[in-house]
C-alpha cells in the first residue's frame, strides 16, 4: 500500500491517505464482508410423480427376472352345475391350470467421481461436493423410475402405465354438437359420461368384480386444470372436478376415485382427427399391489468406494435393480384417447 502526502502540509498524517488501488481493494473487501451468503443451493426444477400412481415392491436381491403365478379354473364333465338327483351319479371334476409370467429386471448403475482438490476447496466454504453429486444422482434415478413407470424404456422394448399395448384402447365420443371430442368443448355431464364409460369398461372386463373397477385416473395437466378451475354452473357451487369425484360410478360403489394430472398423458393418445399427430389420453386403472406394480429388488445403493491416485479422486459406484411395470390383470385398465 502506497502512503502519500500530496499537500505537503505539516500536521497531516500520511497513514490516513490511500491511493486509488488501495481504495478499490478496500471496497471489494467491504463488499465481501457485507455479503449475505445463502447456504441453500438451488437445484433444478423437476417433477416426479410415480410414488403417487403405482405400488413398488422392494426386496429380492440381484435377480434378473421376477415372476407371478396365475391359475384358471374349469370343470370337466357334462354336469357343469354339480346338481345331484336321486339316481344321478355324474359328478363333475374341478380343474386348475397354473401358469407363470416372467418379467425382466434391469440394472441401474452410476459412478460418482469426487476430485480430492475440488472437495478440499468446497470444504473451505462449508459445502460438500460429494453431497451435491450424490443428490444429482438420486434425482437422476428418480427420473429413471418416472420413465420406467409411465412410458417404459423404448430402447429395450418395455412399456409403462400410459402406453401398454395390452390395455384396451377407446376413443372419446363426440360432444352433443358432434364437433369435438375434447373436454374443453363438452358439458360437465358429457365429461362425466366419458369418465364413467371408462370406469364401467374396466368393471365389465373384470366380470363385474368390484376389485377390478378402476379407482385411479390420469389425465393431461391442462385438462386437469380446466376441470378444476371451471364451475359446473353459474351458481358457482362446485367445480367440474368435484362433480366428477362425487357422481362417478366408482363412488356409487363405495370406491374412492383419484383423478390426477400426468404430463406423460399429454401426447400419449393416437390421432383421432385429420391433421392430428397425437392426442391427450385418459388412463383408468386399479392402483393396488395385486393389480399393478413394479419391483425394485435392490434400492439405489453405494456398493464400492475407492481412491484413485491417478485421477486424484474418490470413485463411488452406485447400483440398483429395477423391474418393469406389471399389469397383473389387463382387464382392470383402459385408455380413452382424444380428450385434448
Amino acid at each position: 500500500m502506497l502512503l502519500v502526502n500530496p499537500s505537503g502540509l505539516p500536521g497531516i498524517n500520511p497513514a490516513m491517505t490511500l491511493d486509488s488501488g488501495s481504495v478499490a481493494t478496500g471496497q471489494a473487501f467491504l463488499q465481501g464482508e457485507l455479503e449475505k451468503l445463502n447456504p441453500v443451493i438451488n437445484e433444478p426444477l423437476m417433477s416426479v410423480t410415480w410414488p403417487r400412481d403405482i405400488v413398488v415392491k422392494t426386496g429380492g436381491g440381484y435377480v434378473d427376472f421376477t415372476s407371478n403365478f396365475f391359475v384358471d379354473y374349469g370343470t370337466a364333465g357334462a354336469n357343469q352345475y354339480g346338481l345331484i338327483a336321486g339316481e344321478t351319479n355324474n359328478l363333475p371334476l374341478i380343474q386348475g391350470n397354473v401358469s407363470k409370467d416372467v418379467f425382466p429386471v434391469f440394472t441401474f448403475g452410476y459412478i460418482v467421481k469426487v476430485p480430492f482438490l475440488d472437495q478440499a476447496r468446497m470444504t473451505q466454504v462449508g459445502r460438500s461436493l460429494e453431497n451435491i453429486l450424490t443428490n444429482g444422482l438420486r434425482k437422476n434415478y428418480d427420473k429413471t423410475l418416472d420413465q420406467n413407470v409411465y412410458l417404459g424404456f423404448p430402447n429395450v422394448g418395455t412399456f409403462g402405465i400410459v402406453n401398454n399395448p395390452g390395455v384396451t384402447q377407446t376413443v372419446a365420443p363426440l360432444n352433443s354438437g358432434a364437433t369435438s371430442r375434447k373436454w374443453r368443448d363438452k358439458t360437465p355431464t358429457e365429461i362425466l359420461d366419458d369418465v364413467n364409460s371408462l370406469i364401467n369398461l374396466t368393471w365389465a372386463q373384470s366380470e363385474y368384480d368390484l376389485t377390478g373397477m378402476a379407482n385411479h385416473i390420469l389425465i393431461p395437466p391442462d385438462d386437469f386444470n380446466y376441470i378444476n378451475g371451471t364451475l359446473v354452473s353459474n351458481a358457482g357451487n362446485m367445480s367440474i372436478l368435484a362433480f366428477l369425484q362425487q357422481f362417478n360410478t366408482a363412488k356409487a360403489q363405495g370406491r374412492d376415485l383419484v383423478i390426477a394430472p400426468c404430463r406423460q398423458c399429454i401426447d400419449a393418445g393416437d390421432a383421432v382427427a385429420s391433421g392430428e399427430a397425437t392426442s391427450g389420453r385418459m388412463v383408468a386403472y386399479v392402483n393396488a399391489e395385486d393389480r399393478l406394480c413394479f419391483d425394485e429388488t435392490v434400492p439405489l445403493t453405494r456398493i464400492i468406494t475407492q481412491p484413485s491416485a491417478e485421477q486424484v479422486a474418490y470413485l463411488s459406484t452406485y447400483v440398483a435393480k429395477v423391474g418393469v411395470v406389471k399389469f397383473l390383470y389387463f382387464q382392470c385398465a383402459a385408455y380413452m384417447d382424444g380428450i385434448s
